[in-house]
């Protein structure tokens, strides 16, 4: 659950754990995607290694793509020892132990249940799936392959910004004291009516737009941050600005089709562009929560307020490094937004792996400490940060599902409603 590791992610020692082997051992990882995730992915993997002092080193074994030329050429590139256009063969013997699926939602839940079954660790993208019914057959699985040991992780890769794990930090600390508000929007401009019809725009593959993609997201580091789950979803919009979009000529870039060849092919998108929607929490605190592609100006705007009795905490993606602080228990004349630079080793999470103070890391840098936590969890270490298995990501998925509820029935919608 969020501010606190999930039941089997929660111990600092598991005796019966599928990665209790001698120390030093390498954790073979094999990555099933070869685009935009599948380069930020290994990017991570190959990172920890040389950030981190881990108990156990990584190595890069498997590719998985469709096409063989590009699958031969990511690998080469990105440094993994082979690539292969058959994915099921990484989970044949002993070839590698974890599989990390960044591939589009719709191919989550075959593709992780599968390496369960197989006796591997998963690392997931996010959101879980592109259902609520399939984020529940693999949390089920995740559970099953739990008694065996196996372990399961998903890329919310936010939570790893120092200045987002810091603020989960201040309010464990009690810092902000009782929560009244959550202020959460992820705003992209990306969206625009010249955006071909990527996948992303397809329901049948992405299960949502905006939403599943974003509000994912945000909902995620809500519940992170402040350690509250959501009790009820109302008020919620759906909107969908650009129904007709071109078909996709091949080429250009990965989120956006910038770049790619012309089609005079025209299709519709099925996924929203936009989402909005109000929430109340377990502990009494309110939200505001926002999603669009359509937010002009806006590039990669994930932010998120929380509002206490004792303070106030802004996070400002674009300001990655920073952190707003507004620490209500000073005198009155001195109080104010006081900005934290989130770069101190040994102060702030994370920070002492990378530079010194003040110079700045980057959006790869979430993945690469996403990665290192992920290798001291298998060497039965406590991770800096908790990170989310699949029964965490489910219930992220219920927010989801509850929001969409609300927008088409148009009415407020327990969390107890969405099993």
């Amino acid at each position: 659950m969020a501010g606190k590791r999930s039941r089997s992610q929660s111990r600092a020692k598991r005796p019966d754990s599928a990665s209790k082997v001698a120390a030093g051992t390498p954790i073979r990882v094999g990555i099933i995607g070869t685009k935009f995730m599948g380069r930020a992915h290994s990017t991570g993997w190959n990172g920890a290694n040389r950030f981190f002092d881990l108990p156990r080193s990584i190595e890069l074994a498997t590719a998985a793509g469709r096409d063989p030329r590009e699958t031969a050429a990511f690998a080469k590139r990105w440094g993994w020892t082979r690539g292969t256009t058959d994915w099921m063969s990484m989970l044949e013997g002993d070839e590698v132990d974890l599989v990390d699926v960044a591939t589009p939602n719709n191919l989550h839940a075959e593709m992780s249940i599968a390496a369960l079954e197989a006796g591997k660790h998963v690392a997931c993208e996010k959101p879980l799936a592109a259902t609520l019914d399939q984020a529940r057959a693999m949390r089920d699985a995740a559970k099953k392959a739990a008694r065996r040991g196996l372990r399961t992780y998903v890329w919310f890769n936010y939570r790893r910004c120092p200045a987002v794990a810091l603020a989960h930090q201040l309010v464990k600390e009690g810092r902000l004291g009782r929560i009244f508000h959550v202020r959460a929007s992820y705003l992209q401009d990306w969206g625009r009516a010249g955006t071909p019809l990527l996948w992303r725009f397809d329901s049948k593959v992405a299960g949502s737009g905006a939403h599943g993609d974003l509000n994912a997201h945000i909902i995620d580091m809500a519940r992170f941050v402040t350690g509250e789950e959501f009790n009820e979803v109302s008020g919620a919009i759906e909107k969908t600005f650009v129904a007709d979009r071109e078909i996709p000529g091949g080429g250009g870039g990965a989120i956006s089709g910038k770049g790619g060849r012309k089609s005079a092919k025209r299709g519709r998108s099925t996924v929203d562009d936009c989402v909005l929607f109000l929430a109340r929490f377990s502990g009494g605190a309110v939200g505001t929560f926002e999603s669009t592609r359509l937010a002009t100006g806006n590039q990669n705007r994930n932010q998120i307020e929380v509002n206490g009795e004792k303070g106030s905490i802004r996070f400002d993606f674009e300001r990655m490094n920073e952190l707003l602080w507004w620490d209500d228990t000073l005198p009155s004349k001195l109080r104010g937004w006081s900005r934290i630079m989130c770069t101190n080793g040994g102060d702030h999470p994370y920070a002492g792996a990378y530079w010194p103070p003040a110079h700045l890391i980057g959006y790869e840098h979430g993945f690469v400490s996403e990665c290192a936590d992920i290798a001291l969890d298998l060497a039965d270490r406590a991770p800096v940060a908790p990170i989310p298995d699949f029964a965490d990501a489910f219930e992220t998925q219920r927010v989801l599902e509850a929001a969409i509820r609300s927008a088409r029935e148009r009415r407020p919608v327990k969390l107890k409603e969405v099993t």
